[in-house]
């Protein structure tokens, strides 16, 4: 009678799958596959504190706007650091994609991706988020949980899965056996570090001010992990700090990748620890298997090479990195009543039985 309920009230209203980015949000829809995937910026008019545009298009406005109007990420760190704009950025994802069939339809079942190791508290936050944006259920699945299904890792089964899962404010390194996580690490330090780190080197060794974007293209255009086979330049322009004058300067791969470097070694310095702490035979079945990355990070170049190099593991990237999550979270969805152990289940939350 429950899965008859279930299959009704799933009939009515389609679930959803959210991967919750720091830097971009993804949408999966029961049956649709992956339907929206904008970047987690919302647009707020300080004055009267309506939201003026969400995703994209909010995007767009920032740095570009008028001093009352703040484009804004609600996420730091992959954590919600403004609950009423997250409320109102989820509620804008779900309105756009739960096409109710009835106009009594019930709210969609959503499961949302979450950083490893948050607190109680911050997960609480993200499920109250969720139901208010108008979720009938919400599920909880950590993200690298959901990376490696997505990867198509065979996470049920008795060995070990090495996935790392590196978003805009967090790298999560875990190991994976049996439906659960057996040792995992999540590290503040990620894409949006990255794009830290080559503004603050712009300002230090040129006395040129960039802003975050420009950061972002410098990174995606000639950022690296590992040196490159082909030197690459990428002109860097910004404001000088001395002169208050726009100027233009040439900026060489090596430079960038210099600009990096600390950063990157944390990461690779979490990725070697959990190594140095994953049970013996699990790391056999790793050694073989490799390290599967995952997330927008993992498209820097050269961090395979890297990463293999200081592990000695084989190391690649998973088909489609920035899907990974939320192709995981649709998978588990899908199948609820096979997966369900992969959820979080938090004092308030009970996986379906």
């Amino acid at each position: 009678m429950k899965k008859l309920l279930q299959k009704l009230l799933s009939y009515l209203g389609q679930d959803i799958a959210i991967d919750l980015g720091t830097a971009n949000s993804l949408v999966y829809v029961q049956g649709r596959g992956i339907v929206i995937q904008e970047p987690s910026v919302v647009a707020v008019n300080q004055k009267t504190g309506q939201v003026l545009a969400i995703g994209a298009e909010a995007k767009q406005m920032v740095g570009r706007t008028p001093a009352h109007i703040v484009a804004t990420r609600p996420l730091v760190k992959g954590v919600i650091s403004d609950f009423e704009v997250t409320e109102q950025m989820l509620k804008y994802f779900i309105n756009k994609v739960a096409k109710r069939r009835f106009l009594f339809s019930p709210g969609p079942r959503v499961i949302v991706g979450i950083p490893f190791g948050v607190t109680e508290v911050e997960k609480k936050a993200v499920r109250d988020a969720t139901l208010q944006a108008g979720a009938r259920e919400v599920y909880l699945i950590e993200e690298p949980m959901a990376a490696a299904i997505g990867a198509r890792l065979l996470v049920q089964e008795a060995g070990g899965n090495f996935i790392v899962d590196i978003g805009g404010g967090t790298a999560e390194v875990a190991v994976i056996s049996l439906g659960g996580v057996i040792n995992a690490r999540s590290l503040r330090v990620a894409g949006d570090k990255l794009n830290d780190d080559i503004i603050k080197f712009a300002q230090n060794e040129y006395k040129l001010l960039i802003g975050e974007r420009t950061a972002e293209n410098i990174k995606i255009g000639i950022g690296s992990a590992f040196p490159l086979k082909e030197k690459k330049e990428m002109s860097l322009r910004g404001r000088n700090l001395v002169s208050g004058l726009p100027e233009e300067i040439m900026v060489s791969d090596t430079a960038i990748r210099k600009a990096m470097e600390r950063s990157i070694k944390q990461i690779v310095d979490e990725i070697k620890s959990a190594v140095e702490q994953t049970p013996p035979e699990l790391l056999a079945d790793i050694m073989e298997k490799g390290i599967y990355l995952s997330g927008g990070g993992a498209l820097l170049r050269g961090l395979d090479i890297l990463i293999a190099k200081e592990t000695k593991i084989p190391t690649s990237m998973v088909e489609d990195p920035l899907t990974a999550v939320v192709r995981g979270a649709g998978m588990v969805l899908e199948n609820l009543n096979d997966l369900h152990e992969v959820l979080i289940e938090t004092d308030e939350l009970e996986p379906p039985h």
